[in-house]
């Protein structure tokens, strides 16, 4: 709060001089105050060994799993098993409307029959034929063609029993039977559906080997081929498990995924107890690397889209932004690849909260009370 002096003592020149003072004393804005020194904790860029691992999601599946179906179309008439039922070698899974097989059949036998009277009485004429050629009452050319005749006959004889042979296979189709011993892991078909031949009903995952199946990026591919010569490289840790198991590569697929461009390997799980269906990951340790430069996950961040670090100026005590290009990591550390050299100081905590060209101060831990009691006291005559 200020007074103006009394208006009627001042000349008039002096008066404005007055009053335009204060005018501009009581509207100016004040300074801003300058930014405070922000203490960060620094580290110095230096060469070390690192040891990197790739992990993978992985699945347990079976070696061998199969899709039962009907080698014959017909009605699914009914359904003996359920989504994870075990079932034994032989089992009868499922079965379809069998009439129209049954009639087929029964008109396969009859064929059959047919032609075995037609080939008898073939039989019979020949025989007769013989002796009346004997006596010389027929040629000997009309004597093969009764020959001939018979033949034919016990060709087509031949031909009906092996088409009464397929129509007995056939409606011993319509029962579905299982392979072998196995788990049921997929339902495909419910009674009543209309099915042609060769549509899935059932899968069944049969007993036997496991395997670990995981998918691996493009760029990594020629890793996991490689880790399968190293003992030791490649290993699984079971869901809920810390413990690890060396793995063998067991088949790696030709081609990438279109969809996904990943590469489907998969490994002998061996005897492991593991259950259908379990997940896992695939752990790939990679042969250490010496000479790299690690940091701390908290000196890296994300600007403009690209990796970066604080790299402080011990001169002026500035920090100033510098892109890297991570490598890898390592457990809680990050390797970089490029962008800094040995014996420059980066800024390892407080990363989000500085500025291009700020002036920072190193971070000096306070002493604690054990400390300062250690600290010999200086005497008055060397002060």
């Amino acid at each position: 709060m200020f007074h103006l002096p009394r208006l009627s003592r001042l000349t008039p020149p002096l008066l404005g001089l007055v009053l335009l003072t204060t005018l501009m004393s009581g509207c100016s804005k004040q300074a801003a105050a300058p930014e405070p020194e922000r203490a960060v904790r620094t580290q110095l860029v230096n060469a070390g060994n690192a040891s990197a691992s790739h992990e993978y999601a992985a699945e347990v599946k079976p070696r061998t799993e199969s899709r039962l179906s009907f080698r014959v179309g017909g009605k699914l008439q009914s359904r003996s098993v359920d989504l994870g039922d075990t079932v034994k070698a032989g089992q009868v899974l499922a079965r379809i409307d069998a009439q129209d097989l049954k009639l087929a059949e029964a008109a396969a036998a009859a064929g059959v029959a047919a032609a075995r009277t037609n080939r008898d009485q073939m039989g019979a004429d020949y025989k007769r034929f013989v002796d009346l050629q004997r006596q010389g009452f027929i040629s000997t050319a009309e004597l093969e063609r009764r020959d001939s005749a018979f033949k034919a006959a016990q060709a087509q004889l031949d031909q009906a029993k092996a088409q009464a042979d397929v129509q007995g296979n056939q409606s011993g189709y319509a029962q579905l039977v299982a392979d072998g011993a196995g788990v049921i892991t997929g339902v495909d078909a419910e009674p009543g559906q209309v099915l042609a031949a060769g549509t899935p009903v059932v899968r069944v995952a049969l007993d036997g080997p496991r395997d670990i199946v995981f998918s691996v990026p493009e760029d990594q591919i020629s890793r996991v081929k490689a880790a399968a010569g190293l003992p030791g490289a490649l290993k699984v840790r079971l869901w809920g498990a810390d413990k690890t198991y060396p793995l063998t590569l067991r088949e790696v697929a030709a081609a990438a995924d279109p969809v996904t461009r990943t590469f489907l390997i998969k490994a002998d799980a061996g005897k492991l107890d593991v259950r259908l269906g379990q997940s896992a990951t695939v752990v790939l340790d990679l042969p250490q690397r010496s000479g790299v430069i690690k940091l701390p996950l908290s000196a890296v961040l994300q600007q403009s889209g690209k990796t970066s670090v604080w790299v402080l100026d011990g001169a002026s005590m500035t920090v100033k932004p510098v892109a890297v290009q991570v490598g890898g990591a390592d457990g809680n550390e990050v390797v970089i690849a490029s962008g800094l050299s040995l014996n420059q100081e980066v800024v390892v905590a407080g990363v989000h909260v500085l500025s291009p060209g700020q002036k920072v101060k190193r971070y000096v831990p306070p002493r604690t009370t054990a400390q300062t009691a250690a600290t010999p006291a200086v005497p008055a005559a060397s002060r």
